[in-house]
């Protein structure tokens, strides 16, 4: 299901909407002086990360049904997503993607692609501890990581343990 240029022209206003907020966003989250951690690995072409698109909604969006259902609208016409499943405890709406082919395992809408997919797993690394897909390529590394590194290599760390809190304290780029 390829997006035609009405839709297309829509997800382009739509992705500069998304960019511009995602900017400002974590401008203003570096200003108080947060630091999200760093994006290491690449792209392994897994594409586990399409297989189920999971969107965490709002109170708002969560608990109101005209929004839920404006949400849920924009995201089956617009984007191609078809919900499947709801995890109240997380308020998060997991959906089918429509332009994902699992035969190739890739997106026949790839250039129109919503903000979410493009920014994957970027919009993770705010987490407290990110976790990424099983056999994604990616992984969060913290902002400080080599001068943890400096000292745990300095306070004679054993292998095993170094090799643990490499991973646990995700030190490793």
């Amino acid at each position: 299901m390829r997006d035609g240029l009405l839709l297309r022209a829509v997800k382009r206003v739509t992705r500069w909407r998304f960019q511009a907020d995602l900017t400002m966003h974590r401008a203003l989250r570096r200003a108080r002086g947060d630091r999200p951690y760093l994006l290491g690995g690449e792209c392994r072409r897994c594409a586990r990360c399409c297989e189920a698109p999971a969107i965490q909604a709002g109170r708002a969006v969560w608990y109101l049904p005209t929004l839920r259902r404006a949400f849920l609208w924009w995201h089956r016409r617009v984007n191609g997503f078809e919900l499947m499943n709801r995890d109240p405890q997380a308020r998060v709406f997991v959906f089918r993607c429509t332009h994902f082919d699992h035969a190739t395992r890739t997106c026949d809408s790839y250039d129109s692609r919503p903000g979410m997919c493009r920014d994957y797993p970027r919009n993770l690394l705010a987490q407290p501890n990110p976790e990424m897909l099983p056999g994604c390529g990616y992984r969060p590394v913290a902002p400080n990581s080599a001068a943890f590194l400096r000292a745990l290599q300095s306070a004679s760390v054993s292998g095993d343990t170094l090799a643990r809190l490499k991973r646990d304290l995700h030190l490793e780029k």
